[in-house]
């Protein structure tokens, strides 16, 4: 049977007519891939997909967020905001693509405008979390980050309710994933010496007293 599962997926968690699944092709620029896709099953199959925004956070803030998961602290600050009544999103993220790298691309926005990216954790009322990505027009500022210029209506809008658990294991297994690959690109970079070693046959616990006079223990 064809083994037709996303290679570079890590985890994927769904909601209603919704998901969001975690990449690993981003890693060697030290980004974590977050995929938000929407769907309406009432539409003939292979057009069905009605959003879809691909949000990059830095694996500096997603290791942030473990620590802020494991010690406690991301669960006390959610409390705090559901019991204040704050809708305020615990952590936000501004990206896109430059209208001037877009154009570059062939892709330019009729507008002229770049394309905004952004994506937010909030408090929900009947989910613990939801993981929210909205893309739309924006434009690049002097510091060269993209400002959302779309207000309220974003043109895509992609809105995942998630408990704390299902939030946690999500996170926690893109650390894994790129724990294991920062691991192999290190063993890859080493001296060839050093990756020869790694890869002899490892010596016998002892040789046969017909091999010779030597025996090892």
């Amino acid at each position: 049977m064809q083994d037709e599962r996303n290679q570079n997926q890590i985890i994927r968690k769904d909601a209603r007519e919704c998901f969001v699944e975690s990449l690993s092709d981003a890693f060697s620029f030290s980004k974590a891939h977050f995929a938000f896709a929407s769907y309406d099953v009432s539409r003939p199959a292979g057009h069905r997909q009605t959003n879809c925004i691909h949000i990059y956070i830095g694996m500096d803030e997603i290791l942030e967020i473990c620590r802020k998961l494991e010690c406690g602290e991301l669960r006390y600050l959610l409390q705090s905001k559901k019991k204040a009544n704050d809708k305020t999103p615990l952590f936000q993220w501004l990206g896109g693509t430059s209208a001037e790298k877009l154009q570059s691309y062939g892709r330019a926005r009729a507008d002229g405008k770049s394309l905004s990216r952004t994506a937010q954790l909030v408090p929900g009322t009947k989910a613990d979390l939801i993981f929210v990505a909205d893309s739309g027009p924006g434009e690049t500022n002097s510091k060269g980050l993209i400002v959302p210029r779309f207000g309220t209506k974003p043109e895509n809008h992609v809105a995942v309710s998630m408990s704390f658990e299902t939030f946690s294991e999500m996170i926690l297994m893109t650390r894994v994933h790129f724990c294991a690959w920062l691991t192999t690109e290190y063993a890859r970079k080493s001296s060839p010496a050093v990756v020869q070693a790694a890869a002899a046959p490892a010596a016998p616990l002892f040789e046969s007293p017909d091999a010779g006079d030597k025996l090892m223990f």
